[in-house]
């Protein structure tokens, strides 16, 4: 589990009590998913993988210590504050297997053939020139590598993200359109979870889309 001083000081960054509950929620999310994770995409110790859309980067830290010190895990988001905590946390976690990138709305500004896996958890329904995005995704990976989206379905009568293209329905995606976009960039779809993580109760949850590059 993450130090109650990461914690503590991550929430300072953030501004308050409320903001270390939510942190503090987000650990305890990511301890449960990312061993399930590391699964679908086949990790191993002293792999490479990325993740894209990483918030205040939860996913990012419980990884790094699973991929161990032989591996490296890439943390990309677009959000200035974003980037600013997860780099406070890498400091302090002395994670030196953790590099954070400044991603861009159109690319993962990742190093080409980087990954042997990249993951996106709450994010893909927020791009909008996808067709860009997912080229990029695809020149990330390494041969073989996997790529998962995990995102959400549309909610009823919610409008869709400014600069989104409108046929996503509202505020979030199918897993059908996922396929659709992501498998033209020419990255392969391996199968589609509808419950993610597959243990959730959620009245409204998680789907889990699995890519492979060939």
């Amino acid at each position: 589990m993450l130090s109650r001083a990461l914690i503590l000081a991550s929430a300072a960054l953030l501004g308050g009590a409320q903001s270390a509950a939510q942190l503090t929620q987000e650990i305890k999310q990511a301890e449960h998913d990312v061993p399930l994770l590391v699964e679908v995409l086949q990790l191993k110790p002293g792999m490479t993988v990325a993740d894209v859309g990483a918030g205040f980067g939860a996913n990012t830290i419980v990884l790094s210590r699973w991929i161990g010190p032989s591996g490296r895990v890439f943390a990309t988001d677009i959000g200035a504050n974003q980037l600013k905590v997860i780099r406070a946390a890498v400091d302090r976690e002395m994670l030196t297997n953790v590099t954070v990138v400044e991603g861009a709305a159109a690319a993962t500004n990742l190093p080409d053939a980087c990954c042997d896996a990249i993951f996106m958890r709450d994010v893909y329904h927020h791009i909008g020139d996808t067709t860009a995005f997912d080229k990029s995704l695809l020149a990330s990976l390494k041969p073989g590598g996997r790529l998962a989206v995990i995102d959400f379905l549309p909610r009823p009568g919610s409008k869709v993200p400014q600069g989104v293209d409108a046929n996503r329905g509202g505020h979030g995606i199918t897993p059908a359109l996922v396929v659709s976009e992501v498998s033209a960039s020419g990255l392969t779809h391996v199968r589609t979870l509808e419950r993610w993580p597959p243990d959730s109760t959620d009245t409204d949850p998680f789907f889990l889309v699995l890519f492979r590059r060939p």
